[in-house]
């Protein structure tokens, strides 16, 4: 994101030894690059890789194992504040999602090909969703229609359409925190985060330094 923890630990180095750092956001990862330099910390001691922290095994097969490693899960505040990438529920945008632009498909194709079930399993799977069965039957609805799901206002409405049924003085809430949960699922989904974790966790033991620290 931002940089501030490779920030942090780059002053730590103190100039000696060398930071990786991996992000699928060519847009972010490019701005943070700079941010950096400007700082003071070039290619001398910061190498930024663009790819996926799950593929840390072939960074390690070409620079040694690692003395120490942080994995940083989730996506960053400039990604949720800017529109156009649709990760955010409060601004209009493209039902978009995904944490690497130029890769994958969008969330909202990812909706129209997934039936009421798979959405429904989804929902609850990634975010532990109360309503997901009510959701997962208004976005199976729309999509018998063909009406496409294809910004984030869209779907937000939808979720408080779907919960209308609720009373009124629960209603505002409720709908806010679904909305949150909707967007959280449908984001792991795109991204396949649980998988790309599992992998990583999987790799991580052949990819330390003796008495390395993660």
């Amino acid at each position: 994101g931002y940089g501030g923890h490779t920030k942090a630990m780059l002053q730590c180095l103190q100039g000696e030894g060398h930071m990786y750092a991996t992000d699928v956001d060519h847009e972010e990862a490019a701005k943070t690059k700079k941010r950096l330099k400007e700082l003071g910390f070039g290619e001398d001691i910061l190498t930024i890789k663009l790819q996926n922290f799950c593929n840390i095994d072939e960074i390690a097969k070409e620079v040694g194992g690692f003395d120490f490693l942080l994995a940083d899960l989730g996506v960053s505040s400039m990604q949720i504040d800017n529109p156009e990438r649709g990760f955010s529920y409060k601004q209009e945008g493209p039902l978009d999602l995904r944490l690497n632009p130029q890769n994958g498909e969008p969330a909202s194709e990812r909706l129209q090909k997934m039936n009421r079930e798979e959405i429904e399993g989804m929902l609850i799977d990634n975010s532990d969703e109360p309503y997901a069965a009510e959701i997962a039957r208004a976005i199976a609805g729309r999509n018998r229609k063909g009406q496409k799901i294809d910004t984030t206002t869209k779907l937000a409405e939808l979720i408080g359409e779907t919960l209308a049924f609720l009373p009124e003085k629960e209603r505002k809430e409720a709908v806010k925190k679904s909305c949150a949960r909707v967007f959280q699922a449908l984001r792991i989904d795109v991204n396949s985060e649980f998988e790309v974790l599992e992998a990583f966790l999987t790799k991580l033991p052949s990819c330390m330094a003796p008495g390395g620290r993660i």
